[in-house]
C-alpha cells in the first residue's frame, strides 16, 4: 500500500488497495476485480471484511480513529492494531494453532491480514444456538494456561519479559476503556450504561451495595497494577471462533500485561452468563442439556487450565521466579508444590472476582452481550440478568470463601431455578 495517510477502507476500495501486497495477492489469488469483498464486523471496535478469490480467502481488520459503537464522539488511537498484530504473534509461538495465521500487517494503515476461519463460528452464537462441543474447555483451558505461563516471569528471560512490558504498556486507551467499563461504570449512573428496565430495581440496589463496589475497585486495583503476564485482555465467548474439531482464540487488541487471573475470569464469566441466559432459548424445547453442558465446560476448563499450569511449572519454570535454585536443585520438591499452590490459589480467588464484575458490566454497562440481548421477551430478559446480577455479586464479595466450582455451580443452579419460581408464581 502506498498511501501513508490514514484511510479508512471501504467494500469499494479494499481490493485495489490490497492487490500490489504479494502476499495477499497470492493467497486470494485471480485478477482483483474478480476478488468478491464483504464488509462483516458487528463488533464495537472496527472494520472487518471477508475477501474471495479464485485461490483463497482472508479476513482483512482494520482500526477506526474512534470507537465504532459510539461514532467519533469518541476518538480511539489507530495503534490498537500494533498490539492486536504483536499479541498474535507472541500467542502463536506460546499456542500454536489456537490463533488465525497472520498473512499481513500495516501499521500506517492500521490492518491486519488473517486466515479466514471456515467453517467456524463464533462460541457465542454457537452457545445461543444451543450446540455442545465438546472440545471447548480442553483447548482453551490449554490456550490460558500456556499463554499466560509463557508471557510470565515464571518462564521468560528476564530482559525480554521487560521489554515486552514496555511495549505493551502503551496500550494505554484500550486499558482505560476497560477499567472504566467493566469496573467503575456499572455501579453507578454513568451517562453510557443502560439496563434492561425491568430491573431498575435490582440495579439500585446493587449501585447502593458499598461492599460490592468496594470488591469491584479491589478488582480493579489488580488489574492496574499486578503486571504478571501479557494477557489477552478481551478474552470472551465472543474472542472465540470454533468448529467441532478446532477452537481460535480472535480479537487480542486489548492485550497488556495484566493479572493471569484475569483472561480466566472474563472466560468463565462469560459461561455463566451463557448458562443464566438458557431460559430465553427454550421456546424450542428445554435447554436442560445445555445448562449441565455449560457447568461441566466451566469445571473442565478450571481443571485443565490448572493442570497444564502444574505441568509447565514443572516442565519450564526457568524466569526469575521461584528459581529452581531454592528447590528442585536442592531435593526439595515439597517447597516447589507449596508455591505453586499459593499461585493457584491467589489466581482462583482473583479469577472469581473478575468473573463478577465481568457478569456486572455486561449487564448493567456500554456493552452488552447477545446471549441476554437476543432475548426478545424483557420480562423473561430481565428474569435471567436478575439471577445473573446476585450470582456475580456472590462471586466479587464472597470469592475468598469459596472453595470449588462444584459449589459455586450449585448456587447458580438455585438461583436459575429460584428466578423462574418467582416468574411462575407472578404469571399465575
Amino acid at each position: 500500500m502506498k498511501e501513508t495517510a490514514f484511510q479508512a477502507l471501504t467494500v469499494e476500495t479494499l481490493a485495489e488497495r490490497l492487490a500490489p501486497i504479494s502476499a495477499v495477492a497470492e493467497h486470494v489469488g485471480g485478477a482483483q476485480e474478480n476478488w468478491k469483498v464483504r464488509e462483516v464486523g458487528d463488533g464495537n471496535l472496527n472494520l472487518v471484511f471477508i475477501v474471495e478469490g479464485a485461490r483463497g480467502t482472508v479476513v482483512v481488520k482494520q482500526a477506526l480513529p474512534y470507537v465504532r459503537l459510539v461514532g467519533d464522539s469518541w476518538p480511539l488511537p489507530l495503534k490498537r492494531s500494533f498490539f492486536e498484530y504483536h499479541a498474535l504473534t507472541r500467542q502463536e509461538k506460546r499456542a500454536p494453532g489456537r490463533v488465525p495465521a497472520v498473512l499481513y500487517f500495516d501499521e500506517a494503515q492500521a490492518l491486519i491480514v488473517m486466515e479466514y476461519l471456515s467453517p467456524h463460528i463464533i462460541l457465542r452464537q454457537a452457545l445461543i444456538k444451543g450446540q455442545e462441543l465438546r472440545q471447548v474447555a480442553e483447548d482453551l483451558g490449554l490456550f490460558m494456561a500456556r499463554t499466560l505461563f509463557r508471557g510470565s516471569d515464571l518462564h521468560m528471560e528476564a530482559r525480554e519479559r521487560k521489554a515486552d512490558l514496555a511495549l505493551f504498556a502503551d496500550n494505554t486507551e484500550l486499558c482505560d476503556i476497560t477499567e472504566n467499563l467493566v469496573f467503575t461504570d456499572p455501579y453507578f449512573e454513568a451517562p453510557m450504561n443502560r439496563h434492561t428496565p425491568e430491573l431498575d430495581a435490582l440495579v439500585a440496589e446493587l449501585r447502593a451495595d458499598r461492599d460490592l463496589k468496594v470488591e469491584a475497585q479491589r478488582m480493579k486495583h489488580l488489574f492496574a497494577s499486578k503486571a504478571e503476564t501479557l494477557v489477552h485482555g478481551d478474552l470472551h465467548t465472543g474472542s472465540v471462533m470454533v468448529t467441532k474439531e478446532d477452537t481460535r482464540v480472535i480479537d487480542p487488541e486489548f492485550a497488556f500485561y495484566g493479572p493471569i487471573s484475569f483472561d480466566v475470569g472474563m472466560l468463565l464469566a462469560n459461561y455463566w452468563m451463557a448458562f443464566f441466559s438458557q431460559r430465553g432459548y427454550e421456546a424450542g424445547g428445554s435447554r436442560d442439556a445445555m445448562r449441565a453442558y455449560l457447568l461441566e465446560v466451566i469445571e473442565e476448563t478450571w481443571a485443565v487450565f490448572r493442570a497444564e499450569f502444574a505441568r509447565l511449572w514443572h516442565t519450564e519454570r526457568s524466569g526469575m521466579l521461584y528459581h529452581r535454585s531454592l528447590y528442585e536443585d536442592q531435593g526439595d520438591y515439597l517447597g516447589a508444590e507449596q508455591a505453586l499452590n499459593h499461585i493457584l490459589r491467589d489466581i482462583w480467588t482473583e479469577m472469581l472476582g473478575f468473573a463478577g464484575v465481568e457478569i456486572h458490566r455486561r449487564i448493567l454497562g456500554l456493552a452488552h452481550n447477545a446471549d441476554f440481548e437476543t432475548i426478545e421477551d424483557t420480562e423473561l430478559r430481565a428474569s435471567c440478568e436478575a439471577a445473573a446480577l446476585k450470582f456475580g455479586r456472590h462471586l466479587a464479595v464472597n470469592r475468598h470463601a469459596l472453595q470449588s466450582l462444584r459449589e459455586i455451580n450449585h448456587l447458580a443452579q438455585a438461583l436459575d431455578n429460584g428466578f423462574v419460581s418467582v416468574r411462575k408464581e407472578a404469571e399465575e
